[in-house]
Parts: C-alpha cells; structure tokens; sequence
C-alpha cells in the first residue's frame, strides 16, 4: 500500500491539517493501493497563500526565464514518463500500452505547445497613443478529472506557467497518484517556491474552497456539466474567471459515400477505446437509414474483437472504468437503453466474461437508436455507441445538433469539399474530418454545455493572461 498523505505547498511536501483519508482504489482488482490525506480549508488557505505570495516575483520573470523553466521541465517529464504511464494505469485503468502511447504523451504535447506559445509571445502592442499590453493573470485554480489525468493537467499547468501565473491544483481524489509524480518532477526542475502547489481532496470540500477563495483570481476546471455549474455559482460571489472543460455527447457523420467499413471500425474503436471515458467521444454515429443494417454488423464485428482485460496484461485494448460509480452508472444507462426499445447489438449489462472482478464494462453497440432515447441524451462516459438514422444531409445536421453538448463531432465522406461544408454547420468547438487525430496546437473546448473558453497551444495560453490599456503611452502627434 503506497501512503501519500502530504501536500505539495510552498515549494516542499508538508502534512496535511486535517486526519481525514482516503483509499485509492485499482479499479481492476477493486482492492485499494493507496492511501491519501483529504485536505480541507485550511490547506487549500495555506496553499493559496503560499501561491498569492509567489505570484510578484515569478510574474516578473523574463520570458527567457520561464523557457528554461519549461524546458527542464520537459526534460524531468520525459526522463519519468514510463513511471507516469504505470501510475495512470494503475489509477485510471487504462491499458498500460495505451497509456506509453497517448495518455502520458499527452504531457509532453503540451509542454511543447506552450514553449512553442511563449516563444512567439510578444506583450506590448502600440495602438496609437496606447499602449495594450497582456499581463497573468494571478493565482489559478485547476480543478481536473481522473480520465485523462495528465493530459487535463499538463494542458492547464504549462500554459499558466509559460504565462506567469501561479497555481493550486486539486487533481481527482480518485486518481491522484499521476498528480503526486507531475508535483516532484515540477520540483526537481526548479519551479520557485510557491509557484505550484497540491491539494488533495474532493470538490465539495476543496473544490469549493478554491472556487469562493477570494485570492483565487481564475479557475479552470474540468469535469461534468453538473460539477462546473456548480462550480461556475461558487465563483460568482467573487467575480472570478472562470474557465470550464465540461461534458459532451458528439456526433460522428458518416455521409453516404464514406468508406463505410473503414469508417465504423474507427468510429467504433474510438469510442471503446479508454474505456469510453473521454469527453469528446463520438458516441452517436448517424448514418443513413437504408445503411442502418450494414453499419450494425460491423460495428457488432469490432466490438467483438475489442478485448477487455488487466491493463497490464499483453493484449488487453479496453481496461476497467475508473469506479463502481461508473461502472453501475453504465450499467444502469445499457439497461435504459434496453426497455427503451433501442435494439442492443453487441455487448450489454454485466462484465465480459471471464473477468469476475474489476470495474469491466462489455464494448456495447446500440442501433436504431432514436434522439429522444436516453443514450443518444445523456453522457455515459463508457464504452457504448449509439447508431443513429439519418434521412439527408441536412437530417444528419440537424440530428447532430440537437444536443445540449456542443464539445465535439466529426464528418466522414470520400469528398473532403462535402465534408468541409457539414463540418462548419455543427454547432461544436471541434470536428474531426475522416478521422483526423487531435491537433494540440489548434483550439481545444466547447459550445453550449460542454464550456466556455479553450485549452491547447496559443489558445489556452491566452487563456491565462489579462489584457491591460495604458492610455497616453506614446505623445499625441504633433499638430
């Protein structure tokens, strides 16, 4: 049993103020394998100080200096990402090889396009006689999942620190280990004393407290739609900004001349893949009606040879979702999905077989799904896709849209022009065009009630600066 019951504030790891503990759970075994310190008020008070206080001196730093800073940290984060990639699949459950090949690489992305951001960094700009100039922000707050853990982090952490802010991270008390290792190895590269600091401990009590902290100029949080309102009404008393990365319910369009083989098996295996656990999944497919039958049976055939399994075993592609919450949550969302008349294709209620233990969830394939069915509505953040019919173009559009979700979506045709075209009509903060990967250097967020703000490369560095006008900078022109 590993014991993690220090904060990182202030530039060292010191006890916590309150007893309180937590086990953290291996969602493949359902034992615990480590324990953490619950923090309370007064930690997130000590460590919002220590931040506040760090904030003069390190927002006076040259950008020469916050690019070496970046720069060693990058190195600290590659020299330990194997370590990284076990800790998140120990915490999270994702298969260890996906975790080598994506969840921890995620770190390093963004470390890159935040160098990458501050290297072309300019603060001033003259405008006439003004002067317009962008300045950090302050003392952040980051609240972030345990889905992607570090990726959720790295994508808030280097771009404030590339803009000079200082920070408090509350990661997910359900996985927190990842969070632990990114705090030494932040240390070990030299961060100053104060600039960044962790609580552990859960959104109601940590959570709020940075969220109402009246020295806490910004917070940035993601999670589900119900937590950041929540979040979002805490914070309104003191006028901070806050930034949310919220859920998401997208949509994959594939139009009558896609590939359509190729296009299911990506569709689908995109949504088995973490287990479902990623908020711009595109869990509804749309297709039209007369190919219903056809896109059924291939995405029956692929949920069939996704294999679920230990995340350290050699050929598991899905591990377990992160909690028995999660887990009876999918369970009870296949179930309404049944009695709701949409016809289950592959998977269903249950553990795959074999596996008696562990938060295993079977890749599940629902057709004829309708848009007024619960599981083409509400985010199931497991592995569960829902085929949805389309009549036309402009059905598909419509169906795509009508979501309170705004996060994601994606559009597949043999025609990039027709594709281009459906893609600029969705009413979402990203599309992906025949399977394009994310890109870290472009605009990461939502529409709707998916959020408000951006994350990635220039756009989440932005994110974190404020803009200031000093008038009468430059002499009037002479008459």
């Amino acid at each position: 049993m590993q014991e993690h019951l220090e904060f990182y504030i202030d530039g060292g790891w010191t006890a916590a103020a309150t007893a309180q503990k937590l086990d953290v759970i291996d969602p493949s075994t359902e034992e615990p394998f480590a324990r953490i310190a619950l923090g309370g008020q007064d930690d997130v008070d000590r460590a919002v100080a220590a931040a506040k206080a760090a904030f003069p001196a390190f927002a006076a730093t040259s950008k020469e200096q916050r690019l070496d800073l970046l720069s060693k940290v990058l190195d600290g984060y590659k020299a330990r990402i194997d370590e990284m990639a076990e800790a998140i699949s120990r915490e999270m459950g994702a298969p260890l090889g996906f975790s080598k090949q994506a969840q921890a690489p995620a770190g390093i992305g963004h470390l890159m396009q935040a160098i990458k951001a501050l290297k072309a960094f300019e603060a001033d700009e003259i405008r006439g006689t003004s002067l317009v100039t962008r300045e950090p922000v302050g003392v952040v707050g980051f609240i972030t999942p345990w889905n992607w853990p570090v990726n959720q982090m790295m994508c808030k952490i280097a771009p404030a620190l590339a803009a000079g802010c200082t920070m408090v991270l509350k990661p997910s008390e359900i996985a927190p280990t990842s969070a632990l290792l990114l705090a030494q190895i932040l240390h070990d590269a030299g961060v100053p004393k104060g600039v960044f600091n962790l609580v552990n401990g859960d959104g109601p009590t940590v959570g709020q407290a940075l969220a109402t902290h009246p020295d806490i100029d910004m917070i940035s949080f993601t999670g589900s739609t119900r937590a950041g309102i929540e979040v979002a009404k805490a914070a309104a008393d003191t006028v901070k900004r806050v930034h949310q990365e919220l859920g998401g319910k997208s949509a994959l369009i594939l139009l009558d001349d896609a590939d359509f083989p190729k296009a299911v098996k990506g569709g689908a295996r995109g949504v088995f893949f973490n287990s479902g656990q990623s908020c711009n999944a595109l869990t509804r497919m749309l297709v039209p009606l007369d190919r219903m039958d056809e896109v059924a049976q291939i995405a029956k055939e692929t949920a069939e040879k996704t294999t679920v399994g230990d995340p350290f075993g050699e050929n598991s592609m899905v591990g377990p979702v992160v909690s028995k919450t999660q887990f009876d949550k999918i369970q009870g969302l296949i179930e309404t999905g049944i009695k709701e008349g949409a016809d289950l294709v592959a998977g269903g209620t249950g553990r795959p077989e074999g596996l008696n233990r562990g938060y295993y969830v079977r890749p599940t394939v629902f057709s004829k799904v309708t848009r007024d069915m619960t599981i083409a509505r509400e985010e199931i953040f497991g592995p569960v896709l829902s085929i949805m019919g389309y009549r036309d173009e402009a059905d598909a559009i419509d169906i795509a849209n009508d979501s309170r979700y705004g996060l994601s979506g994606g559009v597949t045709s043999a025609s990039l022009d027709r594709a281009r075209a459906v893609a600029r009509q969705l009413r979402t903060g990203t599309v992906h065009l025949n399977g394009a990967l994310p890109d870290f250097g472009a605009a990461f967020g939502g529409y709707k009630q998916s959020g408000n703000g951006r994350e990635w490369g220039r756009y989440g560095f932005d994110e974190f600066l404020e803009i200031k006008s000093v008038f009468g900078w430059e002499p009037p022109p002479a008459k």
